[in-house]
């Protein structure tokens, strides 16, 4: 007659953690997941090799360093160009400082959110006035950073969540037969040219039907009207450039990141472009 083969005696099987949650009870953020797309950004090298060695340490996200800046007109042209998850941004820099880059970030039709990283503690407030998720003094604790990461994560599938009509977020563009939708977000400006408007991203441009009336009032305080032809980013202008000629005498133009050409701001509307650029 065969016996029955009984188990060992011995030491039970410590109970494997059920995937998805730690032990401690708490879901995981992103372990399967793509590492969140960081922009750092600091004018002291060192703060910023720092701080992609943190983000590769981070595990709860994950999360690492997908461009860096110095300074806020080059953070800017990343801002415009490239999409992020969040950003770390350093409050004392030359120049404008990243308070004022928080401002020019919000203008953006959808912003990453971001997190301060400074020796200074007492901008806390000015920074959460700002809409910042949460503010970092240095020297950071990798720990510390994966608790702000997390705070970004939420911030972005809230305002997802809360995220506008899809009408409100594409520009449906209609030529020659032919329908693409252009991200909102990619646009630099609208510009009425004779009997159709000119739809410009970094990367082309395209016509569009609409009137910039009716493209004003489709995206209520998105765009600043800087002529009666012409509808820009905020965030997208760079710089005020004086000009001459023979015939109009001095005028003004603005730069915008990513093109080359200048757009014309009315006489009246130069107060409104300098405010925008945080010049006045």
């Amino acid at each position: 007659m065969n016996k029955t083969a009984q188990p060992k005696a011995g030491k039970p099987e410590a109970a494997k953690p059920k995937a998805g949650k730690p032990e401690n009870g708490e879901p995981e953020t992103g372990q399967s997941e793509k590492p969140l797309q960081v922009l750092v950004v600091d004018d002291e090298p060192l703060a910023r090799s720092r701080m992609r060695s943190l983000l590769g340490d981070c595990r709860n996200p994950r999360a690492e360093l997908a461009a860096e800046a110095a300074n806020t007109p080059d953070a800017m042209d990343l801002l415009v160009r490239q999409r992020f998850d969040a950003a770390l941004i350093d409050i004392h820099m030359p120049g404008a400082n990243g308070m004022q880059l928080a401002r020019q970030l919000n203008a953006l039709p959808a912003p990453p959110p971001f997190i301060f990283v400074t020796a200074y503690a007492e901008h806390a407030l000015d920074a959460f006035e700002l809409d910042a998720v949460d503010y970092l003094t240095k020297p950071v604790r990798c720990e510390r950073l994966e608790a702000a990461l997390q705070k970004a994560v939420r911030a972005r599938l809230a305002r997802a969540a809360q995220g506008d009509a899809l009408d409100g977020q594409w520009v449906l563009i209609s030529e020659r037969g032919r329908a693409q939708r252009i991200p909102l977000a990619e646009v630099l400006y609208f510009k009425a040219e004779q009997k159709y408007v000119t739809v410009r991203t970094v990367a082309a441009s395209y016509v569009l039907n609409d009137s910039l009336n009716q493209i004003e009032a489709k995206y209520p305080g998105r765009f600043l009207r800087i002529n009666r032809n012409a509808l820009v980013l905020p965030a997208a202008m760079r710089a005020i450039v004086r000009q001459r000629d023979f015939i109009d005498g001095e005028s003004w133009a603005v730069r915008l990141a990513g093109v080359d050409e200048l757009l014309t701001i009315s006489r009246r509307q130069v107060s409104a472009v300098r405010q925008a650029l945080g010049q006045e």
